[in-house]
């Protein structure tokens, strides 16, 4: 497959593909499967959003080294997609989030920079105690009425 990816940092490995490359491929999204199934020639390649396989059709999955090895060691087939970004000489010619179609038609809801995610920050919560004071074992809603009355006093 050719595809024109445009990289937008998301700290993962997520791929972003327009319905116009899916249709031309007549790609099928299957919401309950998480899965994409695109036609190639006799066969069905599937690109699965989880572990479950479903079905004999053909399976495309992200995986690690280690597990990379251990299927190459016991005879599965393995393919490598190697993505990378093409490299624009003239800054001019170079694609920007304003050229996407979607965000022109929507400038207000796009921010001026994109990015990519806000950094990832440590939730700092906790609940003070009076000192000497237990927590309560069970949550409120599953306390009968007399119970949370005794517990308000």
């Amino acid at each position: 497959f050719n595809i024109d990816l445009m990289p937008v940092e998301l700290g993962s490995f997520d791929a972003i593909i327009g319905m116009d490359w899916l249709a031309k491929y007549q790609a099928v999204i299957v919401c309950t499967e998480k899965n994409v199934r695109i036609p190639w020639g006799d066969e069905t390649l599937i690109i699965q959003g989880d572990d479950r396989n479903w079905g004999n059709a053909t399976r495309l999955s992200i995986i690690s080294c280690t597990k990379t090895e251990k299927y190459v060691k016991k005879g599965f087939p393995i393919f490598l997609a190697h993505i990378t970004t093409k490299e624009v000489e003239d800054k001019s010619e170079k694609e920007r989030l304003e050229d996407v179609p979607i965000v022109r038609d929507f400038p207000e809801v796009f921010p001026e920079d994109l990015s990519g995610l806000p950094p990832i920050q440590p939730v700092e919560f906790q609940i003070d105690l009076v000192p000497g004071v237990a927590p309560v074992a069970r949550a409120p809603y599953r306390l009968a009425p007399s119970e949370m009355k005794e517990l308000a006093e």
